[in-house]
Parts: structure tokens; sequence; C-alpha cells
């Protein structure tokens, strides 16, 4: 990305030696770990919380987690929102912390105070005699739950969006930077996850939901704080408007004027940016979706914002040729948290046993993490280099390559965990036959590991590089609408197949009951094998058929100290 229209903290233009680069984006890297040491245990473990001490039922627990983790994927879009169209990223990100504080400040309150919550008892025995959460402490609950969401979910997208804005993509000395930048972002999000899985969860289960929920905050304080520590040295991108105000006005100008004929020459059409002033970057016409072509044709129309410019059209056009990216990512991505969850559920029922010390069920995902971390380095500082001399691409493969790495990776992580899962299921039914142990979920962890660090980063660039400069934190904030609605659409399809097996298996579905040695998960794990390989080919499809805004091929490759034409 060019420089224009990126600005100091004081409005001025920006020094490219004094803003920007690695020095800034350590002070967004550090957010990300205190954020995630918060978040990433909140979401996975919640379930323990509102069952366990706020005395819900498993169904109302699972389905109030699952509205939690939706609700963070919804809300990126409002920072993203905000900050792409009447406030910097930065100070976007200052307005929404103090809400996700907030938030875990009312939880810690609520969790330490018994009048806040229901009277201990024993929700496994006799749960009958446990009252639940009600009236004005469920008030008290849902409001907790959905301001940690309204902060969060803004941070993400901004914090993305904010980092990527310290590399200019167009100077080869500063690209290599960008592109690791993205695979540093994840880690980050995984270093924070595994230490707040060791750190918070260790809290919670001996010392109380109300001190984590109070490290949380804290956490999350001290991230921002710090972040705010390197305002001086950031890039600013300045907003340029509301980004779906001008799509939605190119649509409703190009129905206006669909029975208008397209002029031959670019010149009759509308391309002034400076005196409409929604746009800091200037995008040359396309050949494709010619239909919205007519939004830039002046007709004499002298309504309001009847008329378009070029750049508005290309902005609307984007959003079309990333559309099915996006669909076919979402359907790409609905069996990852359906494995990794089942995982841990087949775990606790191997022997967990590592020397003398077992394991805890919970603990397991941590591995896929510790193994996210280890790729990322690897991939970052040995085989991002080998690839780029190798390809030509200045990211080593494109964007959509990386994704579809991922996408194949699941594939074989799903088709591992059948085979194991059966391996497990005959030596449970062998009487005597010792548990199998808990490292045969190595290899599927392994996988796991692989398809995040290439789906997530890669669709992580995808989005904020194809975005136009107005529309950077929606960008990122479409990858995380991805995975929330492909959480959404996994739930639903267990309870899908669960409901068609039971018809067939006379009331007892693949999936129910708390027995898993009852439970049919490696045909389950087969179909879900075979639902990720038919995405994948409908994936390849649609990446096959999309074309970059910018050729990777003609963008500079940087090997080592070295600038050389890709």
């Amino acid at each position: 990305m060019a420089l224009q229209g990126l600005v100091d903290w004081r409005g001025r233009p920006v020094n490219q030696k004094r803003h920007g680069g690695v020095k800034a984006s350590m002070f967004i890297h550090f957010l990300i770990v205190m954020a995630n040491i918060a978040n990433i245990p909140m979401i996975l473990n919640l379930v323990s919380y509102l069952h366990g001490t706020m005395h819900m039922g498993v169904k109302d627990a699972s389905t109030t987690s699952t509205n939690f983790f939706g609700a963070i994927c919804f809300f990126s879009f409002l920072g993203a929102f905000v900050s792409d169209s009447y406030i910097k990223r930065f100070y976007t990100i200052l307005i929404f912390a103090p809400i996700e504080i907030m938030g875990y400040v009312l939880l810690a309150f609520q969790a330490h105070l018994p009048s806040l919550h229901p009277p201990p008892c024993d929700m496994i025995n006799r749960p009958n005699e446990c009252a639940p959460v009600s009236g004005r402490n469920l008030s008290l609950l849902t409001l907790g739950l959905y301001l940690i969401p309204v902060g969060e979910g803004s941070l993400r997208s901004c914090a993305a969006a904010l980092g990527g804005d310290q590399f200019d993509g167009d100077d080869p000395a500063e690209l290599h930077g960008k592109i690791s930048f993205f695979n540093w972002f994840a880690f980050c999000i995984s270093l924070g996850g595994f230490v707040g899985l060791v750190f918070l969860v260790w809290v919670q289960d001996n010392e109380g939901w109300g001190l984590s929920f109070a490290l949380a905050a804290i956490m999350v304080l001290v991230g921002t704080v710090v972040v705010s520590g390197g305002l001086p040295f950031y890039r600013h991108q300045k907003p340029t408007g509301s980004p779906l105000a001008r799509i939605f006005q190119v649509f409703v100008a190009a129905f206006r004027k669909r029975k208008l004929s397209l002029p031959e020459n670019v010149t009759e059409m509308h391309v002034a940016t400076d005196s409409t002033g929604t746009s800091v970057e200037f995008m040359q016409r396309t050949s494709d979706f010619k239909f919205l072509d007519k939004a830039a044709v002046d007709d004499g129309d002298t309504r309001g914002r009847s008329l378009c410019t070029v750049t508005q059209v290309e902005e609307a056009k984007i959003i079309l040729r990333m559309l099915p990216i996006f669909l076919s990512s979402v359907l790409g991505n609905v069996s990852i948290p359906l494995l990794l969850s089942l995982t841990v559920q087949q775990g606790g029922t191997m022997d967990t046993r590592l020397g003398g010390t077992s394991i805890p069920p919970a603990s397991l995902f941590i591995v896929p993490i510790v193994f996210q971390m280890l790729i990322l380095v690897a991939y970052d500082r040995a085989a991002l280099p080998w690839l780029r001399r190798a390809t030509g691409y200045a990211g080593g493969v494109t964007h959509l390559q990386r994704v579809g790495v991922g996408f194949a990776s699941s594939v074989m992580a799903l088709a591992v965990a059948a085979v194991v899962e059966g391996c497990r299921r005959r030596s449970a039914a062998s009487a005597g036959a010792p548990p199998m142990s808990v490292f045969w979920l190595t290899p599927q962890f392994f996988l796991l590991g692989v398809m995040d660090v290439t789906s997530f980063v890669g669709l992580l660039e995808f989005f904020y590089s194809e975005a136009s400069a107005g529309m950077k934190s929606i960008g990122g904030a479409i990858v995380f609408c991805i995975l929330g609605v492909a959480s959404w659409l996994g739930s639903f399809l267990i309870q899908v197949v669960n409901h068609a097996t039971a018809r067939q298996g006379g009331g007892h579905g693949w999936l129910d009951g708390a027995n898993l040695n009852a439970s049919r998960l490696d045909l389950f794990y087969w179909l879900l094998a075979v639902f990720a390989l038919v995405s994948f080919f409908l994936y390849l499809l649609c990446a096959w058929r999309y074309t970059y805004r910018h050729d990777p091929r003609m963008q500079a490759a940087v090997d080592g100290d070295k600038v050389s034409p890709a």
C-alpha cells in the first residue's frame, strides 16, 4: 500500500524512517498477546463457568457459549466500520478496549459476590436441586458477556488493519516486514492462548472465576496501555467515510441507469476523486461486472448521489469478486471447530498419562496451539525465504494458495482422526485391552496446526490486501466473520446429522449420549472428511477463477538483504 492517505498522530504526512515498520508493529503484537491471554480461555472454558457456577443446563450453556463467539465475530464489523468510516484505527481501539475491560470487571464482581450468582450445589449428582441463574443476576451476566465481544471484536479487526498500515507493500524494503507481520500476528494469538490456557485456566480451577475475570481485565488494560505508548510511531490511515454507503450508492445508481449504454471511452465516465473526498486510492476501471460501470456514467440526473466515481464502482466490484472466496472459505472452515472440540472429547477417553502425570482433557487444547507456534516460526524463518526464491512470489506462495494448503490439511486431519477413532473404539471394545495413548492424536493435532497457520493467516492477508484503502479494517473483520459463521454452521450440522442418524438407527444418533464408545464418532469424522473434500474442490474452483488486484508476480521479492524483481 502506498503512503498516500497515511498521517502521523498529529495529522502530518508520515516520515517513512520515523513512523511505522517493525518498531511500531511490536506494540500491536503485545496487545494481541495480552488480549488473547484473556479471551481464548474465556471462549474455550465458558461452558464450564455457565454450567458449574451459574447452573445453566448443558444445552443453554453451550448455546450461550456459541453465541458469545459469534458475537465477537459480529462486533468485529462494528469496530471495522467505525475505523474505516469515521475514526482512526488506533483511536477505535482506545474507545472499545475499555468496554471489554468493563465486561470482565462485571463478571469478576458477579463471580466473587455470593449475592450475584446462585448458591453452590452438586451439579453432577443432584442437578435438580440447583437453581439456575435468573432475574437481575441473569441480566448482569448477559450484560457482562456481551460487553466483552463489543470490545474484543473491534480490537481484533482494528489491530490487524493498524498493523498492516505500518508497512508499505509498494516499497521493496518494507515488503518482507508486511508479509511477516501477519505470520507473527497469528503467532501472538497462539502465544496468548497458550499462556491463558496454562495460567488463567489454573486460576479458574484453583482460585475461582472471580480472580480469573479480574486478571483478564488487567491483561487487556496492560495491553491497551502499552499499545498507547506506540502512538508517536504509528502510521494512521485517515477515515474515508462510510464504505458501505459508497457501495450501496453504486448498486442504486447502476440500477437506475440500467438502460443506458456504456461509453466506449473511459474519459466519458466520472473518474474524479479529489473533489468527492470519498477515497484515498485511485483505481482504474476493470472489465468485469460491466453492469456496475453504468453508475459512473453522467446521464444528466441532478438528484443527489446519482453519479459515482470509477473508484467507487471498483470498490463494489472488489466485494463481488471476493464473495465466492468468502462463501467457499466458510464451508472449508466448518469442520475445524468440530474436529478440535471432538478431539478433546476423544482424548478424555484415552490414556492421558505423561510419565507419572495425567494431562487434564481441557489442557489438550494446548497441543495444537504449540504446533501452531512452532510451524509459524519455521514457516516464517525457514520455509518462506526458500519459497520466495523458488516461486518468485513475494510471499512465497499466493494468499489463496496458502489457504488451499490449509483446507487440504483439514481433509487429511479428518481422515486421520476417523482412522484413529476407529482404532480407539475397537480397543475399547476388547475386554482387558489397555486404552490407547492420547499421543495417537498427535498427527491430527499437527495437521490442525498446519491448517490454522496456512488458512487463517492466508485469509487475513488476502482480505486485507485485496480490500480498498478505505476498507482495510472491514477486510480483517471478514476473516473473523468466516470463523463465526462456520462455527454456527458446524453446530447446525451436528443437529442435522444426529437427527438423521437417529431416525435410521432406532432413536440413537451418531453423537447421542455421554458415552463416546456408544457413539459413531468415526463415521461422523468420515462424513466431515467428505464434506471438507467437496468444500476444498469448490474453493479451488473459486480461487482459480479469482483475479488479484495486484499480480503477485509483479511485486518485488525480497531475498535477504537483496531486492530483485519477481
